[in-house]
C-alpha cells in the first residue's frame, strides 16, 4: 500500500472506531508499518486540516470526528477530472478559494495511473485573470455567512463613492465574472449587493445577525432572476 493509499485507509479506520480511539501500536499492526511511520502519518493529517486529535493517559490514543469528514466518495475518472479542473479555476478573488485549493489537492491525491495524469493535465490547460480581492476581506466575509454574523463595511460604490455600512449578510451572487455580497444593510434598510472587489474593509462585529432569505432580499433588484447553479439544484430538498 502506497502512502496516499495508506492515509485515506489510516482516516477510515478512524472513523470506523470513533468515537473510541486507537493506539498508535494498534494502528502499526492494522496497516504492517512502524509506529514512527504512523507517528508521521497522522501528523500529515493534522496539517492537511484532517480533526484527528490524540488523548493521553489510560484509555487514550488517536481519533477523529466522524461530523467533521466525509465517508469515501467513489468517483469516476470523468467526475474527478470535471472536480478538479473546477476547483483548480477557484482564483484567489473566489470566496472559499482556500478550501478549493486544497480539495483539488485531495482529489488529485487520491488518484492514480492515466485517470489521475488526465485530471492533472486538465487542471493545467485552465488559466484565470484574477480580479482584485483582498484575502483578509474574503476570509472575512466567509466567516461571517458561515457563523451568521454581522458585518461593518467600508464600501465604494459604481460611482466611486465612499460609505460605511453595517450590514446582515444573507449569501453570495456571482454574475458577469464577480462576486456580490449579498445582505441587509442597515444604513439603508433594504437589501443590498456589495461587490467584492469595491469591499475596502470588512470587519465582524461579533454580533449575530437576523435570518434573512436571500429570494426575499433579491427581489427588486437586476439580480431577481438569480437562480441555484444546476450543480448545486440537487443538494436543496423538497419542500414537504
Amino acid at each position: 500500500m502506497n502512502r496516499t493509499a495508506r492515509l485515506y485507509a489510516l482516516v477510515e479506520e478512524l472513523r470506523a472506531a470513533a468515537p473510541r480511539p486507537l493506539t498508535v501500536p494498534a494502528l502499526a499492526a492494522r496497516f504492517e508499518v512502524s509506529a514512527r511511520t504512523v507517528q508521521r502519518d497522522l501528523q500529515t493529517l493534522m496539517q492537511a486540516g484532517v480533526p484527528v486529535r490524540s488523548t493521553t493517559g489510560r484509555g487514550g490514543g488517536w481519533s477523529i470526528d466522524p461530523q467533521m469528514t466525509l465517508p469515501p466518495i467513489h468517483l469516476t475518472a470523468g467526475e474527478a477530472s470535471a472536480l478538479t479542473a473546477v476547483l483548480a479555476a477557484a482564483d484567489a478573488s473566489t470566496p472559499y478559494a482556500g478550501a478549493a485549493r486544497t480539495a483539488a489537492q485531495k482529489i488529485a491525491a487520491s488518484m492514480a495511473g492515466p485517470a489521475s495524469a488526465a485530471a492533472r493535465d486538465l487542471a493545467a490547460r485552465i488559466v484565470t485573470l484574477p480580479a482584485r480581492c483582498d484575502s483578509a476581506i474574503r476570509a472575512a466575509v466567509e466567516q461571517a455567512l458561515a457563523d451568521g454574523l454581522v458585518l461593518r463595511l467600508s464600501y465604494t460604490d459604481a460611482a466611486g463613492h465612499e460609505s460605511d455600512r453595517v450590514v446582515e449578510p444573507a449569501g453570495l451572487l456571482t454574475a458577469g465574472g464577480r462576486w456580490y455580497l449579498i445582505a441587509w444593510c442597515r444604513t439603508r434598510r433594504a437589501g443590498r449587493g456589495f461587490r467584492l472587489d469595491r469591499i475596502a474593509a470588512a470587519v465582524p462585529t461579533g454580533e449575530h445577525a437576523q435570518p434573512h432569505d436571500l429570494t426575499e432580499l433579491l427581489l427588486g433588484s437586476s439580480a431577481a432572476g438569480a437562480v441555484r447553479p444546476t450543480a448545486l439544484a440537487p443538494l436543496s430538498l423538497p419542500t414537504p
